[in-house]
């Protein structure tokens, strides 16, 4: 009688090994952990902008803006699918759901504007002459 071997199934890390033979696949691979890398490297520099440690770590306080490196962490979790913001509702504005209808919105500015001072600001920009 022949013995007939059945094949387990693979792992990630057996599919990983087929995988290391085609180059896309390859450079798929590298691209997901350099984005990875990314998205651990500014979630960490985030969460450091905004906790205070303790002084038993013994890190100093670092003053930094945050604005690029939460840019970059926007920018990398949108290479994986995941945005951020309010979802989008049948007319295509993205006030996370709230429902204001046209008239309201313009009671509420009408409201606003009586309520709040005027100011005026006007610029005036010398004009700009280019010669060759």
């Amino acid at each position: 009688m022949a013995e007939t071997k059945v094949e387990k199934p693979k792992g990630p890390i057996g599919k990983l090994k087929d995988a290391m033979d085609d180059k896309e696949e390859q450079l798929a691979i590298l691209s997901t952990f350099v984005r990875l890398s990314v998205l651990v490297w500014s979630a960490g520099i985030l969460t450091l902008a905004y906790v205070k440690l303790p002084e038993a770590f013994k890190i100093p306080e670092q003053k930094l803006d945050p604005t690029f490196i939460a840019s970059v962490f926007t920018g990398v979790t949108a290479t994986f699918g995941i945005q951020a913001g309010g979802k989008k509702n049948s007319n295509g504005n993205g006030n996370g759901g709230a429902n204001i209808s046209k008239k309201d919105m313009e009671l509420l500015i009408e409201k606003a504007t009586q309520a709040a001072p005027v100011q005026t600001i006007k610029l005036e920009v010398p004009a700009v002459k280019i010669t060759s």
